[in-house]
């Protein structure tokens, strides 16, 4: 029987060679052309918005957020924009009564809605009581997350009025009580990297007392 033949190159060397050659096709093709671009126009729209009780009218693109409406068009920067992903809470505004996270909603889907921002609780002159409540309780610090954390405490306030159970809350057919596990609890989606929790709840307490 003849032996097997000797292979002229090793798999090596023909593996190298066929990686080499596809490399000099590829190079020596013509670029593809580069798609065009669209053509489209940005699909705007035409919207009312009450933010602090001044009526504001804005022709917006259909994507812009409640909170760039703010900061960009309407140029109330006190709403901060923090992670952008709705998990800090730095933009939580109160819109048509309920508190929301500006960042997470298109500003179209408030048009004739109502707003109110941090400009809108008070003045250096004439504070809201949370607003003073924080100054007195160093509820601040860096003061960044302020405004979102101010907005939803007025928020918290609000339900636990009106008797709007959460997690925390032992039975759900009777009024909350206003407690520190459920004030935590209620203020958690609204971050402090300084870590001043214990003074902002402080400042909420105190705030609500003064209203029982």
């Amino acid at each position: 029987m003849d032996s097997p033949t000797t292979p002229l190159i090793s798999r090596r060397d023909a593996l190298i060679v066929g990686a080499a050659t596809a490399a000099a096709v590829s190079s020596s093709a013509p670029a593809a052309a580069a798609p065009a671009a669209s053509a489209m126009p940005i699909p705007r729209a035409k919207l009312t918005l009450n933010v602090n009780g001044q009526v504001h009218s804005l022709e917006l693109d259909t994507r812009t957020t409640l909170l760039d409406a703010l900061r960009e068009h309407l140029h109330l920067t006190g709403t901060k924009k923090g992670c952008d992903h709705g998990q800090c809470g730095a933009c939580t505004v109160i819109a048509d009564g309920r508190r929301i996270n500006a960042c997470l909603t298109l500003a179209v889907m408030h048009d004739g809605g109502q707003v109110t921002t941090i400009e809108g609780l008070g003045t250096p002159q004439k504070m809201h009581p949370l607003q003073a409540a924080f100054v007195k309780h160093d509820g601040y610090q860096c003061g960044y997350c302020t405004p979102g954390q101010i907005c939803s405490a007025v928020g918290v306030l609000d339900e636990i009025k009106r008797g709007v159970p959460s997690h925390v809350s032992a039975d759900l057919t009777v009024r909350p009580l206003l407690s520190a596990d459920e004030l935590r609890e209620r203020m958690s989606g609204n971050i402090c990297r300084c870590g001043a929790y214990s003074n902002i709840v402080d400042a909420i307490t105190e705030v609500a007392g003064s209203r029982t």
